[in-house]
């Protein structure tokens, strides 16, 4: 049985007046309205949300029950950054296995109005205690995979600064994203350290923001929509959440057996793939991650970026939403992020940003310094 995505809801990222409760109904509401449905026709709902610390307000479920004003089952799903590839997967556990035909998956965080320095701590919750305890934060853990990246293959600030360019050049397009503004290679180079060799243009924003899509089985797509988006390969796997305890720091491991297991799932390789969305936290994540899905050898990345292979208009293009980087990283709302932008690639309606003739989609969510990783892959 394969799974379809009949509709998305999304709102823009950055910072958002609304609180945590609106911010969900919204997407709600927009899901239901494209599919021309009300919630009575959603069995279930899984909400994917980091951390309550940023809003003080646990519990969402019955917040958005609240806000619906109906009972219904409801789900929240936590698994640091990468909640949102999490829920996913859950939702479509739950629909393959008979328990529900449609589902709504929400993913949300609001944490703009929390003090930076408690943003900071928040999410160091995400990471090994025992490195933060040793004034690790996450900058620096990606920073120190970066400065391995370069030394056992060569790769320079420079090729870090590219992909910044190119996701904030994306985002320009994209009129949901929390940025729209355009940055050379010496901006990005010449912005302020925030870990060397990380600078502050290398980093994902704080951010506000709700995404949404609507899941249902094939036979049930025709109710919704004329263009259904299918999940075809999903893999989960989770890994160590201390960089000493890996082998190497180069690659993350959990986001090579996640993909393997999506790819197999599909019977697809990587060269079928047509766009990605993946976890640019930093960018050195975008660059590890191309490695590790596939797209390239281990430590050919920096080439791929020389070359222009990862823009709009290259052979695999990557974050044509702009990515985290660019679009903005509310951290629950991210991974689901990901699934509207591939849907709405497949679906050809991306507009300015629309990768030509795209036929299969796939995103890659992250946690923490990749420890958890989700990967699903859509047809059209």
């Amino acid at each position: 049985m394969r799974l379809a995505i009949v509709s998305t809801g999304h709102t823009k990222f950055g910072k958002l007046s609304k609180d945590i409760g609106n911010l969900m109904l919204d997407v709600c509401n927009q899901a239901l309205s494209k599919a021309n449905a009300d919630i009575s026709a959603v069995d279930a709902i899984y909400i994917s949300n980091f951390s309550s610390s940023f809003t003080g307000q646990c519990h969402l479920p019955a917040v958005l029950a609240s806000k619906l004003g109906v009972d219904k089952e409801i789900t929240r799903v936590e698994s640091a950054c990468a909640s949102g590839g999490v829920a996913l997967k859950e939702a479509a556990i739950s629909i393959l296995s008979g328990l529900y035909k449609t589902v709504l998956v929400i993913g949300v965080e609001k944490m703009c109005d929390t003090p930076i320095d408690q943003v900071t701590q928040i999410l160091a919750s995400a990471a090994s205690q025992e490195e933060i305890k040793h004034g690790a934060t996450f900058p620096s853990l990606y920073a120190l995979m970066a400065q391995r990246h370069f030394y056992e293959f060569g790769t320079t600030e420079e090729h870090l600064a590219k992909i910044a360019v190119k996701n904030h050049k994306n985002a320009l397009n994209n009129p949901l994203a929390q940025f729209h503004k355009e940055f050379t290679v010496e901006d990005v180079l010449n912005s302020r350290v925030v870990a060397s060799p990380l600078k502050l243009l290398d980093c994902s924003p704080v951010s506000d923001g709700a995404a949404a899509v609507l899941m249902t089985t094939e036979e049930c797509a025709c109710k919704f929509t004329d263009s259904p988006v299918y999940l075809i390969g999903i893999g989960h796997d989770t890994g160590t959440i201390d960089l000493k305890s890996r082998e190497t720091i180069s690659t993350m491991p959990a986001v090579k057996r996640a993909s393997a297991k999506a790819f197999a799932m599909c019977d697809l390789m990587p060269q079928d793939i047509d766009v990605a969305e993946v976890h640019d936290c930093f960018t050195i994540a975008e660059l590890i991650e191309i490695e590790d899905l596939g797209f390239c050898d281990k430590g050919m990345g920096k080439g791929m970026i020389e070359e222009g292979r990862t823009s709009i208009d290259g052979d695999i293009p990557i974050n044509p939403s702009g990515g985290l980087k660019a679009k903005g990283h509310p951290i629950g709302a991210t991974g689901v992020s990901q699934v509207v932008e591939i849907a709405t690639q497949l679906r050809g309606e991306a507009g300015i940003r629309q990768v030509h003739d795209a036929e299969y989609g796939l995103c890659c969510n992250i946690g923490g310094t990749g420890a958890t990783a989700v990967v699903s892959i859509f047809s059209r």
